[in-house]
């Protein structure tokens, strides 16, 4: 039996707005390395969450850095190690405030870019991910094992890289009888569909598209606001329903699962096109429409790619993300799944809050990978195998 570890998971998300941290305790009974099988029955409690901004400054280069077409290959080096600073400080903070000492940190590190369909480059068809944020800085601070590029091995194994909070999907949400979509409202928006009774190997997991990504640079633009709060800039427009249609003949909505997507899709450039589809357009409007967007997004997907797709049922729609907060989004995401039955739900009804829930996935994958075991689904990534995911960097 493994002894219980307590695990940091540290995550910062393709928003880019600072480093959320979940002390996760964790255990299980299932043998040693290379035994038993990929999902075992796990014990986990969430003892300790905490969340902390970017400085201004700090999220600002981070921004400029996704997707650039050019940029300071010194500035990106030292970006990287102020990270692993920056991650190191979050994790020593919730130590402090909840008086526990880690034995393991899991971080994710800041997702400069990800590409998970091949593109050819210097005569070779390639792959690549890059999550920055050094995590030996983390590890020498803290003092403890830190795992970290958990999206390589999925990548080297043929898969997309991307999603991997299945996993914990998987564990918190599966039941025997009722068939649940885990939905996960961040940067960008992921579900995971898991029905009745079924095996990891049934799992069906991607990308929806943009979540509160393109909700916050259009918010940014036209209000100097970080974020639509509770959604209340969108409650007061009305949705420019031709824009939105045009926007929904993007080629990704169509794509078949497994795909991902992230700033290269629904970054600047495609927030610079959607804002001249709106024109001269009522500010909140636009923002109304940037909602509606995310919201017909993950129902259209739903609709097209799990209840359609599946021979099984599907009950529950249970949200997770900042997105779940938003109030206005939440309630066009009702609205546009009313004639599926499907109930919208809240991950924090499940012992799961909302805010966490990525950080959590991260420590939960880092004890997997400390016991040598593998974490990725590739139902959900499109890998050809099980593979044991991230880098172990020692104190």
């Amino acid at each position: 039996m493994s002894k219980p570890m307590i695990v940091a998971g540290v995550m910062s998300g393709t928003s880019a707005d600072g480093i959320n941290v979940a002390l996760v305790r964790i255990a299980d009974s299932r043998p040693s390395a290379g035994q038993g099988k990929a999902h075992g029955q796990h014990r986990l409690q969430l003892t300790g969450q905490s969340e902390y901004p970017y400085p201004p400054m700090v999220r600002a280069a981070v921004l400029d850095a996704m997707n650039a077409t050019r940029a300071s290959v010194a500035d990106l080096a030292r970006l990287d190690s102020l990270l692993g600073l920056l991650y190191a400080d979050a994790v020593l903070a919730t130590q402090r405030r909840f008086r526990t000492n880690v034995d393991l940190v899991g971080c994710h590190g800041q997702t400069l870019y990800h590409q998970g369909v091949p593109q050819r480059f210097l005569g070779r068809q390639i792959i690549t991910t890059w999550q920055t944020g050094e995590a030996a800085w983390i590890a020498a601070h803290v003092g403890v094992p830190v795992v970290s590029d958990f999206r390589a091995a999925d990548m080297a194994a043929g898969g997309k890289g991307a999603p991997l909070v299945p996993y914990l999907d998987y564990l918190w949400f599966r039941d025997e009888r009722v068939g649940r979509i885990a939905q996960n409202i961040g940067g960008i928006a992921n579900l995971t569909a898991i029905a009745a009774g079924v095996g990891s190997d049934r799992v069906l997991a991607f990308d929806t598209g943009p979540g509160n990504m393109v909700i916050d640079a259009v918010t940014q633009r036209l209000f100097r606001r970080a974020f639509d709060d509770g959604g209340r800039i969108a409650a007061t427009g009305k949705v420019i329903e031709p824009v939105l249609t045009r926007l929904l003949t993007n080629p990704f909505f169509r794509a078949k699962p497994p795909k991902t997507a992230g700033r290269e899709e629904f970054g600047r450039d495609f927030v610079r096109e959607f804002l001249g589809l709106c024109g001269r357009a009522r500010k909140q409007d636009v923002v109304a429409t940037a909602t509606a967007l995310t919201a017909r997004s993950i129902a259209d997907a739903i609709d097209s790619f799990v209840l359609r797709k599946s021979k099984d049922s599907f009950q529950e729609l249970i949200l997770s993300g900042g997105g779940a907060k938003n109030a206005t989004l939440v309630g066009m995401l009702k609205e546009n799944l009313a004639p599926s039955g499907v109930v919208v739900r809240f991950s924090d009804e499940f012992g799961l809050p909302s805010e966490a829930k990525e950080a959590i996935a991260f420590a939960v994958l880092a004890y997997e990978t400390w016991h040598r075991r593998p974490s990725n689904i590739p139902s959900a990534t499109g890998a050809s195998r099980p593979a044991i995911l991230g880098k172990i960097s020692y104190a």
